[in-house]
């Protein structure tokens, strides 16, 4: 079985201060809704995951980045035998290089974080596992299958 297709990407910067921080926003509707996630979303007909990924930024904060400047890091895949129809394959991007300022969307309000403190309870319970290291440069190849709950994971693999 082929899974849909979508991509999501983390665009980092140093605050003023000097602290690692990356630009995460809480989903206003959809499949994650109210969780902080990342920017991203469905592959439309055609499209590679990472001129979705260009395309998914612009559309969700205002922010412009090329091509060039996404750093492919891995490939989840995220099983819910409960709900077949969210299942579904995530190309991950890291970006360091954009232009424009972060704006608000009818899909979320992006907001800085520091990577240090990840607001991991906030989000898809998969991410504790992989999103630190992804933002340290570490790949990540992993399948996450959730439980009946829909939010929890039960195995990973």
């Amino acid at each position: 079985m082929t899974l849909p297709q979508v991509c999501v990407c983390y665009l980092t910067r140093e605050s003023p201060a000097g602290v690692a921080q990356v630009l995460l926003g809480r989903k206003k509707k959809g499949l994650g809704l109210g969780n902080i996630v990342g920017l991203g979303g469905k592959l439309e007909p055609g499209e590679t995951a990472v001129d979705a990924a260009v395309r998914e930024i612009e559309e969700e904060s205002g922010l412009r980045v090329a091509a060039s400047a996404l750093t492919a890091l891995g490939v989840l895949t995220y099983l819910f035998p409960h709900r077949e129809a969210w299942s579904q394959e995530s190309s991950v991007f890291v970006c360091r290089d954009w232009s424009g300022t972060p704006r608000e969307s009818d899909e979320l309000n992006p907001v800085w974080f520091d990577v240090a403190a990840l607001p991991l309870d906030e989000m898809w319970d998969d991410a504790r596992h992989w999103l630190p290291g992804v933002l340290a440069g570490v790949p990540v190849r992993e399948t996450f299958t959730f439980g009946p709950d829909l939010a929890t994971v039960v195995a990973r693999g």
